[in-house]
């Protein structure tokens, strides 16, 4: 099989991928070539499509945005305006003691029970004091939630919630990564919530948010692939080997790619152990994702609702989110006939059994998170174990009719800010860049705190940027700038 050369060799089509190649098609550069494993773009950004005709992402995907050049490439590639997407104001909440808390959790204790809103307010208290008397920076995640939240707020939802998302304990993650991921607490504001039996719920960037009105989060990105020449972008190719002495990309075809700079957004701990840093890649910490899926007859029960946080031990789930809820087309039209599979409780019998009825159609998506280490999931049993915490959790009932049901399981879902993230990253990312590899993305750069769709985008703006001009990257460098204040960077542009 003949070698190709290219001069850019992009791998990877999800977000960061497509962003760098949105770039190089805006700045009319040509010698470059983008590959993926999938059959489509859209990465981890993807959609999948049950036979019953539901849709599902693959984890609680909305759009926010810190750029105006993402903006304008997602108008570009899907419309602009209420006909191409619905836009939502958040409302989420905990569930916790069998009730609604709204969020984020640590600004509403109000609508606790007493004694637990007694202890949150004694360990904010003790907290104060003695954050203002300390003398270094918390030394990992765990401290940092003693220091600003306290024992009470600590104990009762930010360990337990915290492990069920990173499935790793919050004493061996690092808290530089916060920014504005982690809400923190006022505690003026909190011992005032709690006497005027207040809540507050607008904290956030994703307070207000938008989602495509068909084809769910991975539309956006098969359509930015759209926008994109078609001879530049190959799929269902699948990298298995790096030399970058040589410069080649051998692929599972037997294909092999010469580049002469490589952009790659393959998963940092994969490249290393290819290239035999597997001291690195060890060091370096993820979790896998499973995504459960139910579509279910009749109309949703829970309103505005968008997504909730289970920090409990009734269910396997941190989080649900009510898919129906961002879009009419994330379920099947109402006119769709669909036999009930079950009902909530396995053990009832299904009433007309086998035949086919009409909706409405309505769809929740469970994400639970896996580590090998400390909080393995049993594949056989958690689409099970989901239903069964739905129905604990009051999302379904033990009659509702399900008429779908999903599952996949992600090994890379999230990449953990961990203690040992950033001496690896330090070492690791320039290593690669002085053989003109530039590893970039949600799991090609580790970095969570930058890993949302328009920053994963950008990184790949910005890396070609670096590859053509030396442009600092500056959402790479500098997270917490980026975020700052909730501010939109205006100094790029999109436009073909």
């Amino acid at each position: 099989m003949a070698t190709q050369t290219v001069d850019i060799l992009i791998v990877g089509g999800g977000p960061t991928g497509l962003g760098a190649a949105s770039r190089l098609t805006q700045l009319k550069k040509d010698d470059w070539l983008l590959v993926d494993a999938f059959s489509e773009a859209g990465g981890l950004a993807c959609t999948d499509l049950t036979s019953e005709g539901f849709l599902f992402d693959m984890g609680g995907h909305v759009i926010f945005s810190h750029y105006d050049y993402f903006d304008q490439l997602i108008e570009a590639a899907v419309g602009s305006g209420e006909e191409y997407w619905a836009t939502h104001q958040r409302v989420s909440y905990v569930w916790m003691r069998n009730t609604w808390v709204p969020y984020p959790f640590q600004n509403n204790i109000c609508s606790l029970p007493l004694d637990d809103q007694v202890a949150c307010i004694n360990g904010l208290i003790d907290a104060k004091v003695a954050n203002a008397v300390a003398k270094n920076p918390p030394k990992d995640f765990d401290e940092w939630i003693l220091r600003v939240m306290g024992e009470g707020i600590a104990n009762i939802f930010m360990r337990p919630y915290n492990f069920k998302v990173w499935a790793v304990p919050t004493t061996k993650m690092q808290c530089t990564w916060l920014g504005e991921r982690v809400a923190t607490a006022n505690v003026s504001k909190v011992v005032e919530n709690v006497l005027r039996n207040k809540t507050e719920s607008g904290w956030g960037p994703n307070a207000v948010f938008r989602f495509p009105q068909e084809g769910g989060t991975g539309a956006i990105w098969t359509k930015v692939a759209d926008l994109l020449p078609k001879d530049k972008q190959k799929y269902n190719m699948k990298m298995i080997s790096l030399n970058p002495k040589t410069k080649q990309a051998t692929f599972l075809d037997g294909s092999v790619i010469q580049y002469n700079k490589l952009l790659s957004t393959i998963p940092l701990d994969i490249t290393l152990t290819w290239l035999g840093r597997k001291d690195l890649a060890d060091r370096l910490t993820f979790s896998s994702s499973h995504i459960v899926g139910l579509g279910l007859r009749g109309s949703s029960p829970h309103g505005d609702k968008c997504w909730m946080y289970y920090p409990e031990c009734d269910c396997p789930f941190y989080r649900c989110t009510v898919f129906s809820h961002y879009a009419k087309k994330n379920a099947p039209p109402d006119d769709k006939e669909l036999p009930t599979i079950r009902l909530g409780d396995l053990s009832l019998p299904v009433p007309d059994a086998g035949v086919a009825k009409k909706g409405p159609y309505w769809s929740l998506m469970f994400e639970i998170s896996e580590s090998k280490e400390f909080k393995p999931v049993n594949y056989d049993t958690i689409v099970e174990e989901t239903i069964q915490g739905a129905i604990n959790t009051n999302m379904i009932t033990s009659t509702d009719e399900i008429v779908s049901v999903y599952y996949r399981r992600l090994e890379h879902g999230y990449p953990t800010p961990s203690l040992e993230r950033d001496g690896v990253l330090s070492e690791a990312l320039p290593w690669l860049r002085k053989q003109d590899i530039w590893s970039r993305g949600r799991f090609g750069s580790y970095k969570y705190e930058v890993a949302n769709q328009d920053h994963s985008c950008m990184i790949g703006v910005e890396a070609v940027d670096n590859i053509l001009f030396g442009t600092k990257e500056f959402t790479l460098q500098f997270p917490s700038l980026t975020n700052e204040g909730g501010s939109k960077n205006t100094d790029l542009v999109f436009a073909l």
